[in-house]
């Protein structure tokens, strides 16, 4: 399936809206028909993960456990797919336990650790809580294509499965897949969200206000690094990158194979080609492009990764270099959670790059700032910029005195990283013929 990624991130903050506005039923609705119709069926164990990790003790299978936000229509179609036994994994999905589990509330964040921004992620067990692998991921940074695919799926299920039957060989390998213990146990524990909810869903009321959604993991760490009045660190701001800050793009239908390498980059330097499969990262085996991303994810800020490569018959040895402020060619405009960011940081500006054709007829070089307001936030402290006087179509071409080009992102993280909450920013916007001085405090 190949879908829009910035289509299934709006479909995601569209649908918040209309919960707001009338249709909290409507998802109270489909919350409460995915219950009944696995429960009914009785092929996957519905939110009930101890109980799974009985069955594979019992069963010798390892544990598919698939995280599923209901009410958010991104990844809706692949969802259906799973669960729906498509052809092409049928004969795969029966050699697994499978788990469903449809809601963040008492998650156990020491294990699930993963990209919160996705609606759709699944990780591949032992009985033993190893983890074999994790598969969700949007497929670029820049074509906004959607890497689940049922190919690249099915491709991750055998390699779990090829783990699962090597576990004793491969174990020390797997143990970097489990991530260091969190702050907070469960999501509920996080102070943005231990008064607004507990470790379960209220499927006899109110269904849709109790459920928590795996972004709000995001959301919270970050309001705190505010509240503490903390920059918001690299890998904070910029989460689970993609190979694409190297220049190396995955084939969103494959397991972790280059489609293309970018000329002149940081991958095509280190000896990066196309067709080459990626089979280990940082000593840890790969079975989908989530893993990359983990390794990536945990990755330091300076230094070397080592990659192993299958090129044909060959197996080559690849080391990246990681160069200061490697993350920040991440593209996280895509994130729900950068939605909160604006908040933060563009008091509730939806920006966009003008592109070459736009810069010509304007007269605006092409490595000068030039930021459009698509969208201007109407409430609360969405709001911000809207009071300061911000119109839809503004085009800011500097902020406190910067001319130079800069994306949203590094907006956001100007914003952010270089001003505690209460400092000012201050933009010139061009509307039509005139220049305005426009200003407003960040959150």
């Amino acid at each position: 399936m190949r879908t829009s990624r910035r289509s299934l991130v709006l479909a995601c903050i569209l649908s918040a809206v209309l919960a707001a506005s009338g249709d909290a039923q409507d998802r109270r609705t489909r919350v409460l028909e995915d219950r009944e119709e696995f429960l009914s069926k009785g092929r996957w164990i519905y939110n009930d993960l101890e109980r799974g990790f009985a069955e594979a003790r019992k069963s010798g299978k390892p544990l598919l456990v698939v995280l599923r936000c209901i009410p958010c229509d991104a990844c809706r179609g692949f969802d259906e797919e799973v669960a729906g036994d498509n052809p092409r994994i049928r004969g795969l999905l029966d050699r697994f336990v499978r788990v469903r589990i449809p809601q963040a509330n008492g998650l156990d964040l020491s294990l699930f650790q993963f990209d919160y921004d996705l609606s759709f992620y699944a990780f591949f067990l032992g009985a033993d809580r190893t983890i074999y692998g994790r598969f969700g991921s949007p497929s670029t940074q820049k074509d906004r294509t959607g890497a689940v695919s049922i190919d690249a799926f099915a491709e991750a299920m055998v390699a779990a499965l090829d783990l699962h039957a090597r576990r004793d060989a491969v174990r020390e390998s797997l143990k970097a897949k489990t991530g260091a213990r969190p702050q907070y146990r469960t999501p509920e524990e996080y102070p943005p969200l231990s008064k607004r909810y507990t470790s379960t869903i209220d499927y006899e009321g109110k269904v849709v206000q109790s459920c928590i959604h795996c972004h709000q993991v995001r959301d919270s760490e970050r309001r705190m690094l505010r509240d503490a009045r903390t920059p918001i660190p690299d890998e904070v701001l910029y989460p689970w990158p993609l190979p694409d800050v190297f220049g190396i793009h995955l084939d969103p239908r494959r397991r972790a194979k280059v489609e293309r390498v970018d000329p002149g980059s940081v991958a095509e330097r280190a000896g990066f080609r196309a067709g080459d499969e990626l089979v280990a990262l940082e000593g840890q085996p790969l079975i989908s492009i989530a893993d990359v991303q983990w390794v990536l994810h945990h990755a330091p800020a300076r230094g070397r990764l080592e990659a192993k490569v299958r090129r044909g018959e060959q197996e080559l040895d690849i080391e990246i270099p990681l160069e200061q402020g490697w993350r920040r060619a991440s593209d996280i405009s895509w994130r729900a959670t950068t939605w909160d960011l604006r908040r933060m940081g563009t008091g509730g500006l939806l920006l966009e790059d003008l592109d070459a054709a736009e810069r010509k007829r304007l007269g605006i070089a092409t490595d000068a700032l030039a930021l459009r307001a698509k969208h201007v936030g109407q409430y609360g402290e969405h709001a911000t910029a809207k009071r300061a006087g911000f119109r839809k179509g503004d085009i800011i071409v500097a902020v406190d005195g910067i001319t130079r080009h800069m994306t949203e992102g590094d907006l956001i993280a100007l914003a952010v990283q270089k001003k505690k909450p209460g400092g000012r920013l201050t933009f010139t916007v061009r509307r039509g013929d005139e220049r305005r001085e426009l200003s407003f405090a960040v959150r």
